[in-house]
């Protein structure tokens, strides 16, 4: 486990929901085991190095159990030729370098949205994963959430007739904050190795996360150095589960334009923004986010509508008729999805393919990454999904590649 921040600690180590609707942490997979955690933050380590050996304790005749490692350097992870599958759940910005040294080990790579920080990175990424034959996994659980996975079946089935338009509703952002004063970096934190592939900057409590806490929300997230805001934080749940309801995972639109603020502050991340994406088959998907708005995806027919209202959501739709059809022969049914971590682990098992593969994954972020573009330069851009590139336009086309600060750790 490479970060065990508030993702990483809570849902892909421990798990979250309950019954038949909990979704289960790495250390409930049978057959898998967690052997090392890895955290810049020395609190979060050992506060995740005490929850792995607590969980196997409990089934020790002895009641103990001392078997986690723990490191600051995930470097250290890779190195060791005992680990098959790393679970990356650190800043965004460090989730390809990671991806691409683990894929170079041979590790198996479950790793975290948004994948990367650029579309050009992104295909750095997948073009690694592809050339080292290891099994990959975006880990994001929208796929197998049943009012998720039931709307994309529906819709794949044609209960609405022809696809037409999908329409997502992203969830408010908080408040922007000033620009914060610098702060002395707490003990507990290798604040350089955190930073890692970016530019030096001086330590701020906001930049990064609220020490001694698992649960807040890290501010990192609002930092355009570090990540892209909410286009791509829950962008990457609904244009995931939109592309699969399109049937356009291994491409994209060709048409993108939209309009967005950009806060003048630390917490600089694009909020109250409208972007609009056309397909080569007509569909027409739109997303918006504005301080009051729910998180929300509308699939839009010539013959009705189907709706997922919130998260997990409540399935509604145009007739209740089309809520209790069931899946025909040779149609879809995606009722017995598995979720994220036990689809990875048998992934790895059976050497299949995961139900999201971080190839489909890097085209889901990649639409989040060229809306913000096209909210960047303003006017309607023509994407080519095939060559990943802006026809006629090269101001666009410059900011498909983020480079990283610190050459060290450019892949």
């Amino acid at each position: 486990m490479i970060g065990v921040g508030r993702q990483g600690f809570g849902l892909n180590l421990q798990g979250s929901g309950s019954g038949t609707g909990r979704n289960p942490g790495t250390l409930e997979v049978p057959g898998a085991q967690v052997v090392a955690v890895c955290d810049v933050d020395r609190w979060r380590l050992d506060r995740a190095k005490q929850a792995v050996d607590a969980h196997y304790a409990k089934s020790n005749t002895s009641g103990t159990y001392k078997g986690c490692d723990a490191y600051e350097d995930f470097r250290e992870i890779i190195a060791r030729k005992d680990i098959d599958a790393v679970m990356i759940s650190t800043q965004d910005y460090w989730h390809v370098p990671m991806g691409i040294l683990a894929a170079q080990a041979k590790k198996h790579v479950s790793c975290e949205k948004p994948l990367s920080m650029s579309v050009h990175q992104g295909r750095q990424l997948v073009d690694a994963l592809q050339k080292y034959g290891v099994t990959n996994r975006t880990d994001s659980e929208f796929r197998s959430v049943r009012s998720q996975n039931h709307a994309v079946e529906m819709v794949r089935n044609g209960l609405i007739g022809k696809l037409e338009r999908i329409e997502i509703q992203l969830p408010a952002d908080p408040a922007p904050v000033s620009v914060q004063p610098d702060m002395p970096i707490p003990k507990e934190l290798n604040y350089d190795l955190w930073l890692g592939p970016m530019a030096e900057t001086p330590y701020t409590e906001k930049r990064v996360h609220k020490p001694f806490d698992h649960t807040s929300r890290p501010g990192w997230m609002r930092v355009d150095t570090y990540a892209q805001g909410m286009i791509a934080n829950w962008g990457a749940h609904f244009f995931d589960v939109a592309q699969w309801a399109n049937n356009s995972e291994d491409t994209g639109p060709i048409e993108v334009e939209g309009k967005g603020e950009f806060p003048n502050s630390l917490w600089n991340t694009m909020i109250n923004f409208e972007v609009t994406y056309r397909y080569a088959n007509g569909v027409v998907m739109t997303c918006q986010q504005s301080p009051t708005s729910t998180p929300a995806i509308k699939y839009i027919g010539s013959d009705g509508w189907i709706m997922v209202d919130g998260y997990p959501g409540i399935v509604t739709a145009s007739k209740p008729a089309i809520l209790t059809a069931k899946p025909g022969a040779g149609e879809l049914d995606l009722s017995q999805t598995l979720w994220d971590k036990p689809d990875f682990i048998e992934a790895i098992r059976t050497n299949r393919q995961t139900l999201e593969p971080i190839a489909t994954g890097h085209r889901t972020i990649s639409i989040s990454q060229i809306g913000l573009i096209a909210c960047q330069v303003g006017g309607k851009l023509k994407w080519d999904p095939k060559r990943e590139l802006f026809d006629g336009d090269n101001a666009a086309n410059a900011r498909l590649a983020v480079p990283l600060a610190r050459k060290e750790w450019s892949m």
